[in-house]
């Protein structure tokens, strides 16, 4: 029997009409022969509803006491989806991520996963049933309840994937696919039908949120064929794997960037240390010697961070006018764009009005750090003119 794992989005559970409508969807895989392993994420807003909550009580809430509060989405989610698929024959059980033996390292709120023992998973399977398993979640070694991450529940289903030695992994959202932008940005970006991890990978990273970074280094990792699909309009996908690059480009876009500028190395080394200790993932990391100092500028993406400001109020307390915190910005990036465009980029970008805080080129991927208000109108010049 072929194992297939498949994912849906909040938007694909968000109220009980959808949600019966994807117990229809996981039944008919089901009655094909399959054996079927679900990974549902909260319903709709709720992840956001219920962070928005705890920040009523602390701005900057604890994270261990934000992943037993935000784990209780998927569990909703998860529960329901069982009944629905009860109700209509088939017998399913749902399984929290600890119950289906997901073993994160002992980070709160952005946990890794380091192991998956899917004993319980696959003795279910075996008795013929349906297993609906809560996303975004798992168990430390220290048997504490942790979270992935933003979209970890792509990475929950690409890891039972690999551990359950799935056919292929199916994620359900409500777009069919990957778009060579976003296209409520651009409304003629380009559907992607195929895409090397690489390059899938490059694009989540720079925030581009069809998929997660993690699953796909998951994915790459495993060699498990990633399918794209729309909840509930069938018919074009995106298939992730090895060797489907075709030279596709894409523009993305990211709102909540940070830019931290520091001089002297032990401004850097601080700040280094502050953003380590307290979990907070950075990007393009630059250094050069500027008269003498090491001047050094990374940046930090807010929405990954629900503690930002106390963070914030740390750098600015230990490391002083060392550093240099530039706020309200953004990030324009295009992939696949290899690096003698550069300078060309930064003209369209120039001849916008949107001058460049920082130009970062890497690889086949070229990230301008601009003002937010003027992303939009950015992101729709870099794809006019590199997206073909």
């Amino acid at each position: 029997m072929v194992t297939v794992v498949q994912k849906y989005g909040g938007s694909s559970v968000a109220d009980v009409d959808k949600l019966g409508r994807v117990a229809d969807k996981v039944v008919a895989a089901r009655r094909e022969g399959n054996a079927v392993v679900v990974v549902v994420s909260a319903m709709g807003k709720t992840t956001d509803q219920l962070l928005a909550l705890a920040k009523q009580v602390d701005p900057n809430p604890p994270r261990r006491e934000l992943d037993m509060l935000l784990t209780t989405g998927e569990r909703v989610s998860m529960a329901l989806l069982a009944m629905a698929i009860q109700k209509r024959g088939l017998e399913a059980i749902s399984f929290t991520g600890s119950q289906s033996g997901i073993i994160t390292n002992d980070r709160h709120f952005d946990a890794r996963i380091l192991e998956v023992r899917p004993h319980r998973i696959e003795d279910e399977l075996a008795r013929g049933r349906i297993v609906i398993v809560a996303g975004y979640q798992g168990m430390s070694y220290r048997r504490e309840i942790t979270t992935l991450g933003r979209g970890g529940s792509d990475t929950t289903a690409i890891a039972l994937a690999a551990a359950l030695d799935a056919d292929r992994a199916e994620i359900y959202s409500d777009v069919d696919g990957v778009y060579s932008a976003d296209p409520r940005v651009v409304p003629d970006a380009k559907h992607l039908p195929h895409l090397d991890y690489e390059a899938m990978q490059e694009m989540a990273e720079v925030g581009a949120k069809v998929l997660n970074a993690t699953a796909v280094e998951f994915a790459k990792k495993a060699k498990i064929a990633i399918h794209a699909r729309s909840t509930f309009e069938p018919g074009r996908e995106t298939v992730v794997r090895e060797g489907t690059d075709h030279g596709a480009r894409s523009v993305v876009g990211q709102r909540g960037v940070v830019l931290i500028e520091t001089r002297g190395e032990p401004a850097l080394s601080r700040a280094s240390s502050i953003l380590a200790e307290s979990s907070v993932p950075t990007r393009d990391v630059e250094a050069r010697p500027v008269e003498g100092k090491l001047e050094a500028s990374m940046t930090v993406a807010t929405s990954l961070t629900p503690d930002w400001d106390a963070v914030r109020a740390r750098l600015a307390t230990e490391i002083g006018e060392g550093m240099r915190l530039h706020a309200g910005l953004a990030a324009a990036s295009v992939v696949g764009l290899d690096t003698g465009s550069v300078g060309e980029a930064v003209a369209i970008a120039r001849g916008l009005g949107a001058e460049p805080r920082s130009v970062v080129a890497s690889g086949s991927r070229l990230s301008m750090i601009v003002d937010e208000a003027q992303l939009d109108a950015l992101v729709r010049a870099l794809h006019d003119r590199f997206v073909r």
